[in-house]
């Protein structure tokens, strides 16, 4: 399913935001490394970096300091086209707020990274029509994200997540806006996603969430304080 050996590594790593009146340290010198087929719970109290290092390791952003190796690459320095070419071939997302728009179907929203990869349209509609029927969600392929649930929202999201195949999933709050059937549901389908060798790094407030992680990262004030190295049965 994944390139071997994938893996993604911090060193040192530092992000600082400046206003004219305030510097702001978010990371301060955190090295971490993820290993293919992980699964890893970056837990902490809001404001200690958890979504700038997770904005970070997604190519959205590029930190102000230190190294970070994507898949062996250095990318720390990579212009945005570099970092938006690499993270559509690799990286799925899944947010709190679920992310669709609005104005497309659930069949749409699923399809879009593969139109961003210039997919053929039959091989479009068979990996989409493959992942609804996963999700069991094909019933809504033609519905609206306003005319689905919260839980079907976020089923929905995670199709998107996953369509084109990503060897890395990052996940911001997959349950912070569910009920706690269908955060559940949510999280069983990641560890699913997990089990079958898609590595995945979750920022999560909830414990229960953590626990299927098989790593748990607690950051505070831009550090990382503690890993829990979790037995996996």
């Amino acid at each position: 399913m994944n390139n071997n050996n994938f893996t993604i590594k911090t060193k040192e790593l530092v992000k600082v935001f400046r206003t004219e009146e305030v510097e702001t340290t978010a990371l301060n010198k955190v090295d971490l490394e993820v290993k293919e087929g992980e699964f890893v719970a970056i837990m902490g109290p809001s404001g200690c970096g958890k979504s700038t290092l997770l904005n970070i390791l997604g190519l959205l952003d590029n930190p102000s300091g230190g190294e970070f190796y994507f898949n062996g690459v250095e990318v720390s320095k990579f212009k945005e086209k570099q970092r938006t070419n690499m993270r559509k071939a690799n990286i799925g997302f899944v947010f709190q707020s679920f992310n669709l728009i609005d104005e497309l179907t659930v069949f749409e929203n699923v399809e879009l990274p593969l139109l961003y990869m210039n997919v053929p349209s039959s091989e479009r509609k068979r990996k989409v029509e493959a992942v609804l029927e996963r999700m069991k969600i094909s019933h809504r392929k033609k519905h609206f994200p306003q005319q689905l649930s919260g839980g079907q929202q976020q089923r929905v999201a995670i199709a998107r997540a996953v369509v084109a195949n990503p060897k890395l999933i990052l996940a911001d709050e997959p349950t912070g806006n569910l009920d706690s059937a269908n955060g559940e549901e949510v999280m069983n389908l990641l560890s699913e996603l997990n089990n079958e060798g898609t590595t995945i790094v979750m920022v999560t407030h909830s414990p229960s969430d953590a626990e299927k992680a098989h790593r748990i990262v607690q950051l505070f004030d831009g550090h990382i304080v503690t890993e829990n190295v979790k037995k996996i049965l």
